[in-house]
């Protein structure tokens, strides 16, 4: 209990750190607009000496971690399996093979342009699943090695503006196409990288447009569990000694998966229901912010334009693959 107790004072700097940064990023979201994980990062960023101080050193590591842990856990609350059956079957293989599609693409892409796997995998699942979001639990079960936060700080901040800029120019790229509102909504759902975006883009159309394209995103995070136990079982397999200390099923997932089916039972009281599902953002948020104060602006600069690029290429191939699969089930 006395050791706890230690640990818990010795990181009260650092969480404290992040949490004010977090705090601080809401207010300027919520005042001026635009994506609150591109603002943690670069907020994060600016206190990044902080984290030669070992008074916040242990703190930032614990939000880097822990705290990213728990939100990516509490995502669980935000879906259920009957949402899921409402679209039918042909949306649902539609979004599983997109998502499966662009990490498989995604990968190889990243190879061709000189990426090592771990982070063609990583920018891939980033925007195959539901970005900032997966990038943290995908690097959570990475090896770790001397540039693996860096690759995950790029990797967020590269998927967090594509993001962005994909809210704005979906919704009038999906008029061209004269997609109705339910066509639209699944689109959008399926390719626009983080929820928040998704919910900004499906709304500019139409109240059905953003109920669908939510959903559609959703589904999309649920596809996280299955992705990162492949990975986590992919790294096992490798004995090198990169490879680091993988869990077969972090816990993260484990309580990912029991949320979901608590919460599709019906079983989550709603009152605990609106107070959690913040707090799931709430702790990405921080966690962010935690990352961007361990990265520096030398070590992003260093890294060069290969991984935007290849960012690039694997929003515009996730893209090209949704178009196809409406127009077969079409």
């Amino acid at each position: 209990m006395i050791r706890m107790n230690d640990a818990v004072r010795a990181a009260m700097p650092g969480l404290l750190l992040s949490a004010t940064i977090a705090l601080a990023v809401r207010f300027v979201s919520d005042r001026l607009g635009g994506p609150a994980m591109l603002y943690a990062l670069l907020f994060g960023m600016a206190f990044n000496f902080l984290i030669e101080d070992e008074r916040f050193a242990s703190g930032i590591r614990f939000a880097s971690r822990n705290i990213l842990r728990i939100g990516v856990a509490l995502l669980g609350l935000r879906i259920t399996t009957g949402e899921v059956m409402e679209l039918g079957w042909p949306v649902v293989a539609l979004i599983v093979a997109s998502v499966v599609a662009t990490i498989v693409f995604g990968g190889l892409i990243g190879r061709v342009f000189g990426l090592k796997g771990d982070q063609s995998v990583l920018s891939a699942g980033a925007v195959g699943i539901c970005g900032a979001s997966a990038a943290l639990a995908i690097a959570s079960v990475l090896p770790a090695h001397k540039d693996s936060e860096r690759n995950t700080i790029l990797t967020v901040a590269g998927v967090t503006a594509l993001s962005t800029v994909a809210m704005v120019v979906y919704p009038v790229f999906v008029t061209y196409l004269h997609y109705d509102n339910t066509t639209a909504g699944i689109f959008l759902g399926a390719t626009i990288h983080d929820v928040a975006q998704v919910v900004g883009a499906g709304y500019m159309i139409s109240d059905e447009s953003g109920e669908i394209s939510t959903l559609v995103k959703l589904i999309r995070v649920a596809c996280l569990v299955p992705v990162v136990i492949s990975i986590s079982l992919i790294m096992r397999r490798d004995h090198s000694p990169a490879s680091g200390d993988v869990p077969l099923l972090p816990w993260f997932l484990v309580a990912f998966i029991v949320l979901v089916i608590v919460n599709s039972l019906g079983w989550v009281p709603a009152e605990a229901h609106t107070m959690l599902t913040p707090v799931s953002s709430w702790c990405l948020l921080t966690a962010v912010a935690a990352l961007g104060v361990k990265t520096s602006l030398k070590a992003l600069a260093d890294v060069g334009p290969a991984p935007i690029g290849v960012m690039v290429i694997q929003t515009v191939f996730l893209a090209v693959f949704v178009i196809g699969g409406i127009r077969l089930m079409g």
